[in-house]
């Protein structure tokens, strides 16, 4: 592979980071916000939605089962606007496959929205997003009686047949994971009866608190689920805060470049979706949230950091993964300037994203000449704090956004240029990301 073809070159930031921004709306939020509209009886208004690749696969899948969606950009590059749902008359048989892009929450959430109506459906997605389990998914899908074409297939594409007659179930989950708990919760809410999910450990709960805006009793404790069916869905209004995934690079930018300090605005801070602030708390990072606000049962408020010139190792127990798995990469990267060892427990889930991950944190710490290993299911990174950047260096995004972000603060906090491969792959959760961190240093 030639990899100066398709590059982008990063340069180092002239100036310390900062001041105060915003970041792009949540895009799990975003998701299950179309998602559930398009589901609800009557007109549901949105505003913050992000406006990225992956969430436009999800309006285009909504679209194409019938709902009408009217959502508009918005001069801060957000959308908004509204949503009519299909409510108790379902959704239509669409004329062609549903492409899901790279986005495995539509794919793997749309198969649990589907599954409580008669129609046949194919869906499929780019060549990423084809390697990617599915089979979590089907399994407990199937057992409520959900039939998918060819049965025991673990990739898409996949062809579901919905039921009518829909079977409520309760089922262990071998794993955290919050798609496939939303994906059985939205199956349920077609089922005839009680339908609950346990979970090994807690996943995000962006479903369980966005049901209850549209209507829907949800029972939740620390580790389960369920909802009771049948029941359908009313128009809402969701507000989307920004997305802490987003943020997450902006913090760690600020840690890294000496003489940065800001702050993020508007961010949500669901306890699920930041356990990388925990995690830099304990690396002695200069970090705080602010809580200000709920949007329906979300909390949301500002994360404020600072420059870290005294960032030392620690251990993530796997216990605490699935709530910064997202974050790993850059987490990763912070750590390699960190004095000591770093070791991340449980972290095999990396290699099903839309890379492998794991691989690529090996791969791309290596080549700045941290110690970096695995061992098992386990990360270990042995930090550098006088870390300085080689020269030309050319990291490979693999077309995964949070790697492409990751390795840019390599060369925006760094003492040299990189070059990163197929950057562009950003357009998936955080278009705005290298306008934002240049506005921050004006």
């Amino acid at each position: 592979m030639d990899n100066t073809r398709n590059s982008t070159r990063i340069n180092p930031l002239d100036k310390p980071l900062d001041g105060a921004i915003t970041v792009p709306g949540d895009k799990s939020i975003s998701h299950r916000a179309i998602l559930l509209s398009a589901m609800a009886q009557g007109t549901s208004r949105l505003t913050g939605v992000l406006d990225s690749a992956d969430v436009r696969s999800t309006i285009t899948a909504v679209k194409a089962l019938g709902a009408t969606v009217s959502l508009e950009r918005q001069l801060d590059g957000s959308l908004a606007g509204g949503i009519t749902g299909w409510g108790s008359d379902g959704p239509t048989q669409p004329t062609e496959p549903i492409d899901c892009g790279n986005s495995g929450t539509t794919a793997r959430l749309l198969m649990g929205v589907l599954a409580p109506w008669d129609i046949r459906v194919e869906i499929t997605g780019d060549e990423s997003l084809q390697s990617r389990p599915m089979r979590r998914i089907i399994a407990p899908l199937m057992k409520m009686g959900v039939r998918f074409e060819p049965d025991a297939k673990e990739n898409l594409p996949v062809i579901e047949q919905g039921s009518r007659q829909l079977k409520a179930i309760t089922y262990d989950s071998p794993m955290a994971s919050a798609q496939l708990k939303s994906a059985v919760l939205l199956a349920g809410l077609g089922a005839d009866g009680k339908t609950t999910i346990n979970e090994p450990a807690p996943s995000r709960n962006h479903t369980e608190l966005m049901l209850p805006e549209f209507g829907v009793t949800v029972g939740s404790s620390f580790r389960s689920a369920d909802v009771t069916g049948p029941v359908t869905l009313q128009a809402a209004e969701v507000d989307v805060s920004g997305d802490p995934s987003s943020a997450a690079f902006l913090i760690c930018a600020a840690l890294l470049k000496p003489g940065s300090s800001l702050q993020v605005e508007n961010v949500s801070l669901n306890a699920g979706r930041i356990g990388f602030v925990r995690t830099l708390e304990r690396m002695g990072a200069s970090i705080e949230v602010r809580h200000v606000g709920t949007e329906g049962k979300e909390p949301f408020g500002i994360i404020e950091a600072a420059y870290s010139d005294n960032l030392v190792g620690c251990e993530i127990p796997s216990q605490h993964i699935a709530s910064e798995i997202d974050e790993i990469p850059v987490l990763s990267l912070v750590a390699a300037h960190a004095q000591g060892i770093t070791v991340f427990r449980g972290v095999s889930e990396l290699t099903k994203k839309e890379s492998n991950r794991l691989d690529a944190i090996v791969e791309g710490l290596t080549m700045l000449g941290v110690s970096v290993w695995t061992e098992n299911d386990d990360l270990y990174i042995e930090g550098q704090p006088d870390l300085e950047i080689p020269e030309g260096l050319v990291f490979d995004s693999r077309k995964d956004h949070r790697l492409a972000m990751t390795w840019a603060l390599v060369g925006l906090c760094g003492n040299q240029p990189i070059d990163v491969v197929n950057f562009d792959s950003v357009k998936v959760s955080f278009p705005q990301f290298l306008e934002s961190l240049e506005r921050l240093t004006r």
